[in-house]
């Protein structure tokens, strides 16, 4: 018998792995980016391989404030079961250091590497001579001038720039209609959506910290005994 709902899609989950992290629904409603055949809508925030192991996201977008390492890029990338989009510097990490570390990523099985705001052009330049796979180049102002960073090799774009993303996401959708946009989403899904409005293509999402999640368990766990 055949489903007349065309939308319908079936889930299956396992009974050790039914709990995990949600995407909030609405992110589906972005365009996504297709990458390397991959159609990616949906970003999780993060460097737990605990939590990177157990979400719905589409893909893993993992910086840190840290020296970028390539045995953390290996880790990430061994844990993961989606694509990794890694931080490679672009700030404190710069020169050289940065595109042997993205070389590096791209041996390693990353999907991208991310590189910070301060990153000069010119070293976006020679990282773009270097790597075939994707540059995600972080723009956290209005002010920026993303037409030199387009120009200097950048892929994708990652806007972040706290309340201002949505504005900054549509002011840059105005300028360059096709250029592909990934963009924090926000607190709340009204946040996402608005970004999505904006004109971002997918949206990364930071869930809870290991941390958090756990003591929600623990909480559960004392209040079992409680009740006797």
């Amino acid at each position: 018998m055949t489903n007349k709902n065309n939308k319908y899609v079936p889930e299956i989950k396992g009974i050790l792995r039914s709990h995990m992290i949600e995407i909030p629904p609405v992110i589906r409603n972005a365009t996504g980016i297709r990458v390397f055949g991959k159609r990616l809508k949906s970003f999780l925030f993060s460097t737990d391989v605990a939590v990177i192991r157990n979400n719905n996201a589409d893909a893993v977008i993992a910086v840190y404030p840290f020296t970028p390492q390539p045995v953390i890029t290996a880790a990430l990338v061994l844990a993961a079961d989606v694509p990794v989009f890694c931080g490679v510097g672009g700030g404190l990490t710069s020169g050289k250091r940065v595109v042997n570390l993205a070389l590096d990523a791209e041996f390693k099985g990353a999907m991208g590497v991310v590189v910070n705001s301060p990153i000069p052009n010119d070293v976006l330049k020679v990282m773009r001579e270097t790597i075939d796979i994707p540059i995600v180049v972080t723009v956290v102002s209005e002010y920026e001038d993303v037409k030199a960073r387009i120009d200097s090799g950048a892929t994708i774009l990652n806007v972040s720039g706290a309340k201002n993303t949505a504005a900054i996401v549509r002011k840059i959708r105005d300028q360059f209609p096709e250029v592909p946009i990934i963009a924090t989403g926000g607190p709340s899904e009204k946040t996402i959506a608005e970004t999505i409005e904006a004109g971002a293509n997918a949206i990364t999402y930071t869930p809870e910290s290991n941390g958090e999640i756990f003591s929600e368990k623990m909480k559960g766990y004392r209040e079992k005994y409680e009740i006797r």
